[in-house]
């Protein structure tokens, strides 16, 4: 009897850390429809619209202004304040979303998991590429305001490195995407994860740089605080090459760099035996 030849054979994984690249772009057609409803739907049948793109970062950036700058007195350094606070928002954003994007994929795609066939990484990859869409828009904003207080005199310039901002993007993507997919995995057992981590993010949001400088912590001796976090060096970075102003040390890229890639590839690793099995556990 002759084998039947099937145009596609679906095998389990033999190697836990394959992205399977090939077959991910033979379902890129998928990838981009799910990439076009993260971005078309999550503010359809709202009265602004896209226009939340934008109010949620500027809206960020006016409370933190008013609370850390003017009330608190908190310096940034000769930059203007509505500017640092914006600067380091739009940073911490595009890592917020891709985490918290990815934390429940397993959980919130069970239904289409469970009948249709097709690469489970597509699911977090198009939760990446939506927000840097949206990372892009919140940025347009950012550089309108830059160019504003530039004009108005302030002496902000961005400095040699802006080239690297793209491995800026590469590290917090690769450390949301990671963490993401862990905590993902963990939540087909463990359901109060997904409380946790919507906890858990507005905390390291504080010892992140976001919106205090690391003068602040480095005078009240908690820079220990924020030396081994590396969303806080990633936004750090982000503020040093856009405005010239913050502090950058060798340490804090290697180790950013360093982290983000075992997160990414541990990621990886758990994500791919995890869909092996989730169904039987969701």
């Amino acid at each position: 009897m002759q084998k039947d030849k099937w145009l596609f054979e679906i095998t389990p994984k033999n190697n836990l850390l394959d992205l399977n690249l090939k077959e991910v772009w033979q379902y890129r057609d998928l990838l981009m429809l799910f990439v076009k409803r993260d971005v078309v739907t999550l503010y359809k049948q709202t009265i602004l619209g896209p226009l939340w793109y934008l109010i949620q970062p500027l809206f960020t950036s006016i409370v933190f202004t008013l609370i850390f700058n003017k009330i608190a007195n908190i310096s940034t350094g000769g930059i203007p304040p509505f500017l640092f606070n914006l600067a380091g928002v739009t940073s911490w954003n595009y890592f917020k979303e891709c985490l918290t994007g990815t934390s429940d994929t397993f959980k919130k795609n069970q239904a289409i998991f469970g009948k249709v066939y097709f690469p489970r990484i597509i699911m977090p990859m198009s939760t990446v590429i939506s927000n840097l869409i949206k990372f892009g828009i919140q940025f347009l904003i950012f550089l309108c305001f830059y160019l504003y207080y530039v004009f108005d005199g302030s002496e902000v310039r961005p400095n040699n490195l802006i080239l690297t901002y793209p491995l800026v993007l590469l590290c917090m993507a690769m450390l949301g995407l990671g963490a993401g997919m862990i905590i993902s995995s963990m939540v087909t057992k463990y359901r109060d994860l997904t409380f946790l981590v919507s906890f858990g993010v507005q905390l390291l949001m504080y010892v992140s740089l976001v919106s205090l400088p690391y003068s602040l912590f480095e005078k009240n001796n908690l820079a220990w605080a924020v030396d081994f976090n590396p969303v806080a060096h990633i936004v750090e970075y982000s503020r040093y090459v856009l405005l010239g102003e913050g502090t950058v040390s060798q340490f804090g890229v290697i180790y950013t760099l360093v982290f983000s890639v075992v997160i990414f590839l541990f990621g990886i690793l758990v994500f791919n035996k995890t869909e092996k099995s989730f169904i039987d556990t969701i």
